[in-house]
This record gives C-alpha cells, structure tokens and sequence, in this order.
C-alpha cells in the first residue's frame, strides 16, 4: 500500500510539473502571428455579454472598453473589446470553419508581456446552439492568488484563449473535438470565448479539466477587466481548397524528424508548377521557393541547417489547393 501511494504521489507530481507550448517566439510555441499566411479568414460578427470589473463588487459596473465591432477583421487592426469577469463573446464568419491538418482558428487577446495572461474559455458550435467547449489545462499553482498585475507561465496553459501576447494567436484544431456528436466539425459557424474568473475564492472560482483552480491576474477592476479580445483568424474556411495531410498521391516526406535537411518526393500526374513554403511555430515564412514538376516522380530537398529545433508545417501548393505537412527539425 505504502509503494501505491508513493507511486500515486509521485505521478501527480509529475504532472503538475507538465509543460506546454511556451511563450511567442521560442522554440517550439505553437503561437501563430497576425500576418501568417496560414490566416485565411477573421471574424465577420460579434455578439458581447459583458462581465463585471469585479464579480465580487456588482457596484464596479461591467466593463466599457471597445465595442462588438473591435472584435471583427484582422488582429491589431480594429482595437480590442474588453468581456470583464465571466464575460462572453460569440463570433461568426462569413463561411464555416472546417477541420483541416493542424489548427483550424486562432483567437488574439491583447497582452503586452508573455506573461500577464487574461485567460478564456474556447467553445465551437454547428448551430450556435449546442456548444462544446475544448479540454482546458492550467498547471499554475492554486494556493496563492496572483495578483492584478500578476505572472503566468504560458508552459503551464493549454487549450486557454489568451496565452500568447499581443499580434500572436492561440491557436485551436478541431480534431480534438471529432468524438461529440452535437456539432460538425466540418462546419463550425460559432465560436465562443468566455473569460476565466481567475479567482481562487470557492464562490467565483472556475476549474480546469482536471477539476484545478484556474488562476490568472484578479481581481482587474478597471473597465478593460477579463479578457480582451482583439480578433479570430481562420485557417480553413469551408470552399477552399485545402486538402488532408497526404491528400496527394505519392507524397513523402523524410527524414522526419529531420537534421540539416529534409526530402518531399511528389508523384505527379501532369507537368506543372508548384509552391513550396515552409513556416515555423510562430506561423513566419522562412523559406519559399517556385517548383517546376514533370510528369511522374519527384524529389527536392530542403535545407534546414539554419533553422532552430522547433515543429514546423511544409506547404505544397497549386492553384487553390494546399497540402500541409508538419516536420521536426531536431539538429544533433
């Protein structure tokens, strides 16, 4: 029994000891910047239900900063609309979202620092009726509060809008989703940010997957309380043309993991020309080049000796269609 409990200890200390992503420009973040390409829609409609500055003092009021309208267009263009406590917005878009490879949308808070983080839930829906909400995870410690002006590690957040600071997405991919019946995830037309009272009080307090208090900066009150949502950028709008990992026929890629380079054969059935790009973590473009194919197998390599260790995505493209692999580069 005693060995049980030891192990059992020794299991959640491992866990509380998780890391994520960490912060905007270091390797291996999944944060995704304004200006990728990867962005191929925003947001065309929002709705706001204002939260208070403070849930704990309704005399604060709710929160004034922006308007619904801030929250549409690209991120960094349009100002920022502030939920306050346990506030919500809904945005919608011109077409649905689809599952496609890797992340499929990316929502934009406005923090100045990768580590005053505002945090909020995620929820999607086919219908804008039922939502279901993506698994959060917060490893930050629940025993003291943080403060206003409080620090958060980004290593310890996942699946929590509001990780990464301002210009940079958080991104989110419907696959995790597959198994719920209630919504599509070939076509989500609603998405649902709601604030995270980051209290530690029990009357306020909000929980985490693993049924952990999710601590962030409180109590803000000020009238830009909560989170402030600046924008949601989409990667697969339903009509285009972005093709499944592999959608082509005889399309590989080795090594992956890969060193100082790495080789996409392509079996093409026509001669043609294609893109190649390549994109770090952050969603920056690193390399393109132009490609001419032939008719039949071919091979080009890739150099990767000046890229830092990180996840990367390879995209191949022509005309309107698109395939992203997803590569390693693990230098030795």
């Amino acid at each position: 029994m005693q060995r049980l409990v030891l192990l059992f200890g020794f299991i959640i200390g491992l866990s509380l000891q998780a890391q994520f992503a960490p912060a905007a420009g270091q390797p291996g973040s999944s944060a995704l910047h304004k200006d990728s390409n990867i962005f191929k829609a925003w947001a065309t409609q929002c709705n706001i239900t204002r939260g208070y500055q403070d849930i704990s003092n309704v005399l604060s009021g709710l929160t004034t900063v922006g308007d619904s309208s801030m929250a549409l267009g690209k991120a960094g263009d349009n100002g920022i609309v502030s939920l306050g406590d346990g506030g919500t917005a809904i945005v919608t878009f011109n077409t649905p979202i689809k599952n496609g490879p890797g992340p499929d949308f990316a929502i934009f808070e406005n923090t100045f620092i990768d580590s005053f983080l505002e945090l909020a839930f995620v929820e999607v829906s086919s219908d804008g009726k039922n939502y279901v909400r993506f698994k959060p995870t917060s490893f930050t410690q629940d025993s003291i509060q943080t403060g206003p002006f409080g620090y958060t590690n980004p290593k310890k957040i996942n699946n929590l809008a509001g990780k990464y600071r301002a210009l940079y997405g958080t991104p989110f991919d419907l696959e995790e989703l597959a198994l719920f019946s209630n919504i599509n995830i070939s076509s989500i037309t609603h998405v649902k940010i709601i604030d995270v009272v980051g209290s530690l009080k029990n009357q306020y307090a909000q929980y985490d997957q693993n049924n952990h208090k999710i601590n962030d900066p409180w109590p803000t009150p000020f009238p830009s309380s909560g989170f402030d949502l600046d924008a949601v950028g989409v990667m697969y709008p339903v009509g285009t043309g972005i093709k499944k990992v592999n959608a082509f026929a005889g399309l590989k890629l080795f090594p992956n993991p890969a060193s100082n380079y790495c080789n996409i054969e392509i079996n093409a059935i026509e001669t043609h020309a294609c893109q190649l790009t390549l994109f770090d973590a952050t969603g920056k473009l690193v390399f393109e080049e132009n490609v001419s194919l032939n008719q039949g197998l071919n091979t080009k390599r890739i150099d990767l000796s000046n890229y830092v260790n990180g996840c990367y995505q390879i995209c191949i493209s022509k005309a309107n269609e698109t395939t992203i692999l997803p590569i390693i580069i693990a230098h030795e």
